[in-house]
């Protein structure tokens, strides 16, 4: 077996679900069923496969851990802090999309529970998503979007 002379990163790839409701503006989050993180919420996300692009991650590491499939991502950034994940050296390309209504959503695959919450009461988030979060709220702030809570 081949063993290249040095270390690569792993890719991840989270998408960002958004909603509006007659409350406000909704996020879907998942609640992490392994460590590390176990027990927190962070986004909808995972490994990126071999043959796939981040977007198609991002799309399939939704639906294998809420049940919701979504079409148009926005790309938010690269995420690559040294120790953003304590397992090993991990990227991550994260994404956003709104969706009309909340779906239904059932956590799934490595996800505990997924559930919608408001997005001015979020609970604490795992890894680094709060800085993800932030991203995106100036990139929709910026674009003009009106998202209420942000």
């Amino acid at each position: 077996m081949y063993t290249y002379k040095y270390p690569h990163p792993a890719v991840t790839a989270d998408c960002l679900v958004f909603t509006s409701t007659t409350a406000g503006i909704q996020l879907l989050l998942i609640q992490r069923k392994n460590d590390p993180c176990k027990g927190k919420w962070a986004f909808p996300g995972g490994f990126m496969n071999i043959d796939e692009t981040t977007a198609d991650a991002a799309r399939r590491e939704l639906e294998e851990e809420t049940g919701l499939t979504v079409g148009t991502l926005h790309q938010i950034g690269i995420f690559d802090a040294v120790d953003r994940d304590p397992r090993e050296r991990v990227i991550t390309v994260a994404y956003y999309t709104f969706i009309d209504h909340p779906a239904c959503v059932t956590g799934l695959d490595d996800a505990a529970r997924a559930e919608w919450f408001p997005l001015d009461s979020l609970p604490p988030l795992a890894f680094d998503h709060e800085q993800i979060l932030g991203k995106v709220m100036a990139q929709i702030k910026e674009k003009g979007e009106n998202v209420q809570g942000a």
